[in-house]
């Protein structure tokens, strides 16, 4: 098959499409042939050498991919070929065909093709493990989502939102409406304003009951700042760093604070599955009728992904960049 490969680790120029050796199907397992992946920031960090795949894991890049089961395990119950499914992975989607677990694959949503359903499964699984099953997130609170603008971020508005919740984001004011649209009551200027002081106005300084962040160490203070009792701090990346030169925890314990860390590629198959499966009972009714949608901001060809990883790194897309396999 044709697959996505790296020269070396560095740049997007390192990439190039090539010819890879065709996955086979577990027992458990169906073989997809791919017609469309998605990016994430986890592939541009796998493609600098900082976030190698998990062990077993293919090295191709690519965390999520749609298309048509074209072989199916031995001991496969719940595919056929000819099925179309999306699903997410631990690697591979960067290619022509990819290998799923049986329960790991989902439906395509009635009326979606391949390159809107290809934008679901990584952004839709974080937001939802990071709202309902890390914070708890409950009708009436209020939840702060970083990186409103982003995949997980437009993701998680919706599903806030459905959830019966509050929403309020950190974005470019170019990103402002889209998360207005998505269901946000308040979209603030990160570049230009004092996220805290913003979110406890808007509060009535209450402050938020949780906190979903990607940023990392640059946000740490401000976002325990915000919390309001009981309040829960969600870390899923640290694209801003790693370490704080200063830094008060006292409400920590004055606010009874929850912070959780999480990521989703490195847990087990049983946890993945689970979390697939809750998703799918949840969300899949809402995709249908169209009240949960995947926010697609470019479609690449997959030939064009070095490109792609460049629109990327320069932070000018608004909900997910995709890859037409082709």
């Amino acid at each position: 098959m044709q697959a996505i490969q790296l020269t070396t680790f560095g740049g997007p120029e390192q990439l190039f499409l090539g010819s890879f050796p065709t996955p086979k199907p577990s027992e458990q397992e169906v073989l997809v042939r791919v017609e469309a992946t998605a990016l994430n920031r986890a592939d541009t960090l796998q493609r600098q050498g900082k976030y190698p795949p998990p062990p077993g894991e293919s090295p191709i890049l690519g965390l999520e991919m749609a298309g048509t089961v074209a072989e199916v395990g031995k001991g496969v119950t719940k595919w056929q070929p000819g099925d179309r499914v999306c699903g997410l992975l631990g690697g591979g989607g960067y290619a022509e065909y990819a290998v799923v677990h049986e329960d790991m694959a989902l439906p395509i949503p009635g009326g979606m093709d391949a390159e809107q359903a290809a934008a679901i499964p990584e952004v839709f699984l974080t937001g939802f493990q990071a709202l309902q099953w890390l914070a708890r997130l409950q009708a009436g609170e209020t939840v702060l989502i970083h990186a409103g603008g982003s995949g997980v971020g437009t993701a998680a508005i919706q599903l806030a939102r459905v959830m019966g919740a509050r929403s309020m984001v950190t974005a470019s004011a170019s990103k402002h409406a889209i998360c207005l649209e998505l269901g946000a009551e308040k979209a603030i200027d990160y570049r230009e304003e004092d996220f805290e002081a913003a979110v406890l106005a808007y509060t009535q300084q209450q402050g938020a009951d949780v906190a979903l962040d990607f940023i990392g160490a640059p946000y740490f203070q401000q976002n325990i700042n915000v919390l309001r009792t009981d309040g829960r701090l969600i870390l899923l990346a640290l694209m801003g760093g790693v370490k704080t030169e200063q830094l008060n925890i006292s409400s920590v314990l004055r606010k009874r604070l929850q912070i959780t860390g999480s990521t989703l590629r490195a847990r087990t198959l049983e946890y993945k599955i689970a979390l697939a499966q809750d998703l799918f009972r949840f969300a899949w009714p809402l995709f249908e009728e169209g009240t949960l949608k995947p926010i697609v901001d470019s479609v690449f060809d997959w030939k064009d992904v070095a490109e792609a990883h460049r629109y990327m790194e320069a932070n000018r897309n608004v909900g997910k960049i995709v890859l037409r396999v082709s």
